[in-house]
């Protein structure tokens, strides 16, 4: 048994090892047929690739949180649910469809970008996740450190992009170069998620410069599905709440 697991360990079948192991020391080998044991065997291994696969995947996505279309809260019609689980299946990344989030702050609109994002790690797609702020800012630095083309390279290899809070303050010359550039390699080639506080009908104002806005708007949202969210802020809901718990507890005392 020892030198049967050394040997699978060695070919680095983890998963079978570990279920070869817990087999023999449960005794429940005497109770599979061999088709059934090689099964077992073969079955563990492939859900253990699997999941090591999906913990890379989303490692390097560099989400901010975890978060899964079943933690979605479709509450007070705030988002179409029907909309939200028909693009959950990810098809419209075989499309090389865009999606566009918008909303208030705090309405839940990057939870569900995430959400989908986890989504599209489990399906086997290469997904990235990038702040809209920090991502101009680094691409600004790539351009001076000479690491620019590599950067660029990068987005443009991912299956899925996320870009969260675009429009938090209006594009400079630089920003609006880089854009164009990320979303004019992406093109036809593969989908991005844009979450937003200002409505589209707002953003050629954020990008500037009319000509360049015009080419931005018409790669993006052209063939986008568009989730517009409405109601409150969810955290305005949670931090009365908060509040009124950390007083009570200081009565308590």
């Amino acid at each position: 048994m020892n030198e049967i697991l050394s040997k699978m360990r060695q070919m680095r079948l983890l998963g079978m090892a570990r279920a070869y192991n817990l087999t023999m020391e449960s005794g429940k080998n005497d109770k599979f047929t061999p088709d059934e044991m090689i099964t077992d065997l073969i079955e563990s291994e492939w859900d253990d690739r699997y999941n090591r696969k999906l913990e890379r995947s989303v490692a390097q996505a560099h989400f901010r949180y975890k978060s899964s279309v079943e933690e979605i809260s479709f509450d007070n019609n705030r988002v179409d649910k029907n909309q939200v689980l028909r693009l959950a299946d990810c098809e419209f990344i075989k499309r090389k469809e865009n999606i566009i989030v918008t909303g208030s702050t705090g309405i839940g609109k990057s939870f569900i970008a995430y959400a989908i994002g986890h989504q599209a790690c489990s399906l086997g797609y290469k997904v990235l996740y990038q702040h809209s702020t920090k991502l101009f800012g680094r691409m600004k630095i790539a351009k001076t450190d000479g690491s620019y083309m590599k950067e660029l390279a990068k987005i443009e290899r991912q299956q899925l992009l996320l870009i969260d809070d675009f429009g938090i303050q209006p594009l400079d010359a630089q920003s609006r170069s880089v854009l164009m550039e990320i979303i004019e390699d992406r093109h036809g080639k593969s989908s991005t998620i844009i979450t937003s506080q200002v409505p589209v009908s707002k953003w050629h104002e954020i990008i500037g410069e009319q000509t360049i806005a015009d080419a931005i708007l018409d790669r993006i949202v052209h063939d986008a599905h568009r989730i517009e969210m409405k109601g409150e802020s969810l955290r305005r809901k949670i931090q009365p709440k908060k509040y009124d718990e950390v007083n009570f507890d200081k009565l308590k005392n």
